[in-house]
């Protein structure tokens, strides 16, 4: 899979971040903070942008993966829409520094990636590891949802999107089935919210 990306660089008193974009942000996806959980919307272009911006956080530590969707148009909203940041947890980057750093972003540099081929076990299981360095950690900050871990947990979940992407579509357009396709994202932190994940073909236009 090929990525277009924008590359962004900045500046934070003595150190310098490296923030990474999708070119063109999904127009039909939305996450959605709920007291119990947080809910992703998708349709299958979305998912698979998402599937592919989990696999680059696996193999770009010393960056931070942003994706904006607070302007994305889509199914109905909750009371509170968020961006998401994906990071590794080496970074050690605050999320209260996040609001600052993002005033600073120019308009970045072109850049395409290609991506590596699917890890054929991911999958849905919650991830587990000695010390938590295998959980999704969890923050919100400045309208934005971090998730914070590593380069395995990151792999592993990325299954979970591309599941949406695959077999969502022909899912929710079966007459002879019912409801809508969904997956769920567990932490595997206690602390933390599961995600909801749901394919949806119902979009403003």
């Amino acid at each position: 899979m090929k990525l277009p990306l924008l590359v962004h660089q900045a500046r934070l008193g003595p150190q310098e971040f490296k923030v990474i974009r999708p070119a063109r942000p999904p127009e039909r996806a939305v996450l959605v903070e709920d007291t119990w959980y947080l809910n992703a919307y998708a349709d299958q272009d979305s998912a698979r942008l998402m599937a592919g911006l989990w696999t680059l956080a696996a193999s770009s530590p010393r960056s931070l993966v942003h994706l904006p969707l607070r302007r994305a148009r889509g199914v109905a909203a909750g009371p509170r829409e968020l961006d998401l940041v994906l990071l590794h947890h080496s970074l050690r980057f605050a999320p209260s520094r996040w609001k600052e750093l993002r005033g600073r972003l120019g308009p970045g540099r072109p850049r395409s990636v290609t991506l590596p081929a699917p890890d054929p076990e991911s999958g849905h299981e919650a991830p587990h590891h000695a010390g938590n360095r295998d959980l999704f950690h969890q923050h919100v900050h400045a309208e934005t949802l971090f998730l914070t871990g590593s380069a395995k947990v990151f792999r592993q979940t990325a299954g979970l999107f591309r599941d949406v992407a695959e077999h969502g579509p022909g899912h929710v357009r079966d007459g002879s089935r019912h409801g809508h396709y969904c997956t769920r994202l567990r932490s595997g932190d206690l602390r933390a919210r599961e995600i909801h994940i749901e394919y949806s073909d119902e979009w403003e236009a």
